[in-house]
């Protein structure tokens, strides 16, 4: 047996209560995680209100990246036994074993914590999908993000960096825009206080791709910063799920392309390509420190609730990430 988050009803941070289950059975190809650290993402909240809920045939257990020590395996898989490791799961982090696909995992690297571990997988694999895999950004060329303090935010910003690319970001206040400028931004726009549309255009620049998990009334607005070719990547729908008087003319106008992405219900061969080919990219970076890992907040998984509603409420800088 052991401990996990169980969500016996659906709604607020508080319905969250420590419970007991079987420990999962490793099968072909996997590896069972003794869970030291836990990435807290907005996922979670979502299936934790009954919005998101898990695939078909995933572990119904919050919890979409773990890290910790990989505690038994089955035939072929006897290289990972004893390493730390760290990873993308559909779910079942919120537990103290979880179970990782090998080709799903990475070695933790010497300069990186389990804290630290449990703030890069599904963070950082979502910037590169969008990104590289879907928005074929080059350096020289120009990329767009919004909530650029954001967990999604801060490895975007990073890994832009890195291919070259010129950064623009929004963020919600003065500290974020600051924060954001550390890790990198050329340009970083409080959407409080200024129009990012106005912004973008005072400083002439031309934006190749956007990457926005807003939605709503901000798709129009990017529009009006793309240019000729420009892509538009939707991770989510903070802003609002329905755009309102679409300007399809400006699209047509530019070519623009919109395309709306999601990683977890990816099936297994999508995931393992995209994480092979992130780690040939990036993995050494990584290891290098040259892209690193942002924790804003580590909470013990006790604090759970907290955890969330820190996430809720706007108030992290990158990842919040709860220890075992």
């Amino acid at each position: 047996m052991m401990q996990f988050i169980d969500t016996p009803a659906f709604g607020e941070a508080e319905v969250m209560v420590f419970g007991q289950t079987a420990k999962p059975t490793v099968g072909e190809g996997e590896l069972l995680v003794k869970v030291k650290t836990i990435g807290v993402n907005r996922a979670d909240i979502l299936q934790r209100q009954g919005k998101y809920p898990a695939p078909k045939g995933e572990s119904n257990i919050l919890g979409l990246e773990v890290c910790g020590e990989v505690v038994a395996t089955v035939d072929g898989q006897q290289q990972w036994l004893g390493k730390k490791v760290f990873g993308l799961v559909a779910g079942g982090a919120y537990a103290e074993y979880c179970v990782l696909r090998a080709e799903h995992a990475f070695e933790l690297p010497e300069n990186l914590n389990f804290e630290q571990g449990a703030a890069v997988a599904e963070v950082f694999l979502t910037a590169y999908q969008a990104m590289v895999a879907i928005g074929q950004l080059t350096a020289k060329q120009t990329v767009l993000i919004h909530a650029g303090a954001s967990g999604v935010g801060t490895a975007a910003i990073q890994l832009a960096k890195a291919i070259g690319a010129t950064v623009i970001v929004t963020a919600g206040s003065e500290e974020k825009v600051a924060f954001c400028r550390q890790l990198g931004a050329d340009l970083a726009i409080n959407y409080h206080d200024k129009d990012f549309v106005s912004e973008i255009k005072q400083h002439k620049l031309a934006v190749n791709l956007v990457v926005d998990c807003i939605a709503g009334e901000y798709i129009n607005r990017d529009i009006n910063c793309l240019t000729l070719d420009g892509k538009i990547v939707v991770l989510a729908i903070m802003g609002g799920r329905f755009v309102e008087s679409l300007d399809m003319a400006k699209m047509l106008g530019k070519r623009i392309s919109i395309e709306a992405s999601t990683l977890r219900n990816r099936s297994d061969g999508y995931k393992s390509a995209l994480i092979a080919r992130f780690k040939a990219d990036f993995y050494q970076p990584l290891c290098r420190g040259e892209v690193n890992a942002v924790v804003d907040t580590v909470f013990g998984w006790r604090d759970v609730v907290g955890a969330h509603q820190h996430i809720e409420e706007n108030r992290n800088m990158g990842k919040v990430v709860l220890k075992v």
